[in-house]
């Protein structure tokens, strides 16, 4: 039974599937060495521009663990958002595994901005307090928000002007380029970011993620931090050849922008139920919302999905390349019968 809880249960996308078949074809040489990584390479050049070095991982908490590695030095911090994926659904990993302590900010809409990022810079030189040296945003955020060019932008130059460095968590990265009808680049390498954690897992893919250095002087020894971190496949063309199915075409695009279209759906047909107030902007392929009390156990009994807050019953639904118009109405019909049983009670 399909549910609305995680772009993670979707299964892996038909073409994605045909790739690694076609892949597994004879002997290749193992660790990256072979043709598909370096097909791989190739297009993420293209479309995060000449300069953009590429590296190959298993899992989105791999990536962000093994960035900031790269990027920070032992006495540096990092600055995100207290909804970033990096702190609440990591178990520690950054600060555990790259040994590089978060500093978080409240922001009600996942999103930071430079002057939540200036309430981190107190302490500068002072040799007590740990140095900020990174920005990190999650774009799409955990929110189901999107940063906009011109908000990445400031918060580029910001860092920047400041001496950070700025990473972007894109495990959706997909559904906001989707979203806004930009190319990837147009929300990561021209608007000045330094690293990206590039997703394929919520996109189809089965555990193929990346990290990728987009401009010289940054990320050195990535080759050794990547096999120190236990993310380098030794059997890489499986990997590789998802990836190349995902952005040798317009995979990546088509699958976010249905996520994305199907989350719309939900949402707009929730808005006329009695009982049901969505909590955040719908920009991508979550929705979140409160719900009348005991709806959300009774919708459980058919239907799998989270419940984000449990002090206010806040829930979130995701929707994934695979989700159907036909699911869709179905659970907004529970959720509407659900709720006038909840409401006339």
């Amino acid at each position: 039974m399909k549910g609305f809880a995680s772009d993670n249960y979707a299964g892996v996308h038909p073409e994605v599937l045909t790739a690694i078949a076609e892949a597994n074809d004879g002997h290749a040489v193992s660790y990256g060495e072979d043709p598909w990584t370096a097909r791989a390479e190739e297009l993420f050049r293209a479309h995060f521009g000449d300069a953009a070095r590429s590296w190959l991982v298993f899992n989105g908490t791999g990536a962000n663990v093994l960035a900031y590695r790269a990027l920070c030095r032992p006495w540096q911090a990092v600055i995100c958002s207290d909804t970033a994926h990096v702190h609440v659904d990591e178990a520690g990993a950054p600060e555990r595994v790259a040994g590089t302590k978060l500093l978080t900010v409240a922001t009600p809409d996942g999103k930071l901005t430079p002057e939540l990022v200036d309430t981190q810079l107190q302490r500068v030189g002072d040799e007590h307090a740990p140095q900020p040296g990174l920005v990190s945003v999650t774009q799409s955020t955990e929110l189901g928000t999107r940063y906009s060019v011109d908000e990445l932008r400031a918060l580029a130059d910001h860092a920047h002007a400041h001496g950070l460095l700025l990473h972007i968590d894109g495990s959706r990265l997909s559904n906001a380029a989707a979203g806004l009808d930009v190319p990837l680049r147009a929300i990561s390498t021209d608007i000045g970011a330094d690293a990206l954690s590039f997703g394929g897992t919520k996109n189809g893919l089965l555990g193929a993620e990346a990290v990728v250095m987009l401009h010289d002087g940054v990320g050195d020894g990535m080759a050794y931090l990547r096999k120190q971190t236990l993310q380098l496949a030794s059997k890489q063309r499986f990997v590789a050849a998802q990836m190349i199915a995902l952005l040798e075409g317009d995979l990546w695009r088509s699958s976010a922008a249905h996520a994305n279209a199907m989350a719309t759906r939900l949402a707009d047909a929730m808005r006329g139920i009695p009982g049901v107030e969505l909590t955040q902007r719908v920009e991508a392929n979550a929705v979140f919302a409160l719900v009348p009390p005991g709806v959300a156990d009774e919708l459980r009994r058919d239907f799998r999905f989270y419940t984000w807050d449990e002090a206010t019953g806040e829930v979130r639904w995701m929707c994934s390349f695979d989700t159907t118009e036909d699911e869709v109405d179905a659970f907004a019909g529970a959720v509407e019968r659900a709720c006038g049983a909840a409401v006339g009670a």
